[in-house]
């Protein structure tokens, strides 16, 4: 039999969910729309920059050497002052921009880290220009959440709104964020609900406020930037039941992937940490050297990734090619979120999961032909997984793969394949990278 204190206990938490439920919060629905508006118009206007950026610097580094000396020095002089400025402007003026800014917005749920939008807004946007035009391998989704966040912030300073509006504005920023950066407006929903979990105040209207954020956001964008699929690809059938447990495998193996992931992440965060001046200027040399050098010989192995994933869906390249530009890809990434500038990790992480995830079905097309009827469906199962076994957000992971490739038929095999790969990487002793980086975080800002 319940004890009274249990019984009371029970009784007050019932009546506060009514309680929640009653408050007639409509201008937070209002101030969040406002908050998908602002945060959709600066998060398309960052990608309309980045794409002209982006085209400017590939022109470069395909015409190397056709016009003498001086046409090999342009994209060396290019990636290493895009580096190199990121570097800074992150280090003098806003410390908390560098990296993807989600564990930054997380604490700032928490009350444990500061949200200054004066200084984020204009670092964050400015810096990942540099850092992401350079060519490094980082996307735009981490500036786009951190600065959907701060845009919450911002709204609810501006509009002098009581601090309880505080935590659903920033969330419905954060998920604006997303929404922006990858035309899913769902995964940028659920990414606050799920990832964010601990950190946001569940009620009625703070969740009618991410999701109108969230889809304000996206309407802007698609008007603005376009309103096609981020990955365009065929959309394949159901995959026949008797080959679900390759999925299963391909879980497992993701779940391995993310842990090693995870931990090589933190060790070059950890080697980055101290960074002096002059050590800025040395990494932005190093680092820029690198990707011009890589990026002329292997153009698929620099960048976000958009393109690398459009070329391994087209078939257009061998085994030990999607081998070769894995590994690459994979060292590349960790290094580039590891100098400490801003950029999210997202993206590069989608692209790992499809080059691998093609590997994976290529490999099992030959051994067993016929059960799943086109590799690129573990590519897409790819991209969920390995975000779940990374982030550990297997809804998430699941939806943003469904939102950005539009394989609705394929959610079953995404399921298993996300499911398996969270639950064997958390046995494995894997905890969600964002929240060790705010632990992180929250150990250097004590010292």
């Amino acid at each position: 039999m319940k004890s009274p204190e249990i019984k009371h206990g029970s009784a007050w938490k019932l009546d506060q969910r009514f309680v929640d439920a009653d408050k007639k919060n409509l201008k937070l629905i209002f101030y969040a729309f406002i908050v998908g508006i602002v945060a959709g118009l600066i998060g398309s206007a960052f990608r309309l920059f980045l794409d002209y950026i982006s085209e400017f610097r590939n022109s470069l580094f395909n015409n190397a050497g056709d016009n003498g000396f001086i046409s090999w020095i342009w994209p060396f002089l290019f990636a290493i002052i895009g580096i190199t400025v990121a570097l800074l402007l992150v280090k003098k003026f806003a410390p908390e921009a560098a990296g993807s800014g989600v564990q930054e917005i997380e604490g700032a749920l928490d009350g444990i880290r500061p949200l200054r939008w004066k200084r984020v807004l204009p670092i964050k946007f400015i810096a990942s220009l540099f850092s992401l035009g350079s060519g490094l391998l980082l996307g735009r989704e981490g500036p786009t959440i951190q600065i959907g966040a701060n845009v919450g912030k911002m709204v609810k300073d501006v509009f002098k709104q009581h601090e309880d509006n505080t935590n659903p504005l920033v969330s419905s920023g954060a998920a604006a964020g997303l929404a922006c950066a990858f035309n899913a407006p769902f995964a940028g929903i659920i990414f606050v609900i799920e990832e964010m979990h601990g950190h946001f105040r569940y009620n009625f209207y703070s969740i009618a406020a991410i999701m109108v954020a969230s889809g304000t956001a996206d309407f802007v964008v698609r008007l603005l930037v376009g309103a096609h699929p981020v990955i365009q690809m065929t959309v394949f059938d159901t995959p026949h039941i008797s080959g679900i447990w390759m999925f299963i495998l391909l879980g497992g193996l993701f779940s391995l992937i993310g842990y090693a992931f995870n931990k090589l992440l933190i060790l070059v965060l950890d080697l980055f940490k101290d960074i002096s001046r002059k050590g800025i200027i040395l990494t932005g040399i190093i680092g820029g050297v690198v990707i011009v050098v890589i990026g002329i010989l292997f153009p698929e192995m620099i960048g976000g990734g958009y393109g690398t994933i459009r070329e391994v869906l087209d078939h257009s390249f061998t085994v030990y090619m999607l081998i070769f530009i894995f590994i690459g890809r994979m060292i590349l990434t960790i290094f580039s979120y590891g100098t400490g500038v801003p950029g999210g990790i997202f993206a590069p992480m989608i692209a790992l999961g499809v080059v691998f995830g093609m590997l994976f079905g290529t490999t099992m097309e030959y051994f067993f032909p016929g059960i799943v009827s086109h590799p690129g469906i573990f590519a897409v199962a790819g991209m969920a997984g390995i975000f779940a076994s990374t982030v550990r957000a297997p809804l998430t992971g699941l939806v943003l793969a469904v939102e950005m490739t539009s394989n609705y038929e394929l959610i079953l095999p995404l399921i298993i394949t996300t499911v398996t790969a969270s639950v064997i990487t958390a046995q494995l002793g894997n905890e969600p990278i964002y929240a060790t980086l705010l632990k992180r975080a929250l150990a250097n800002t004590k010292k």
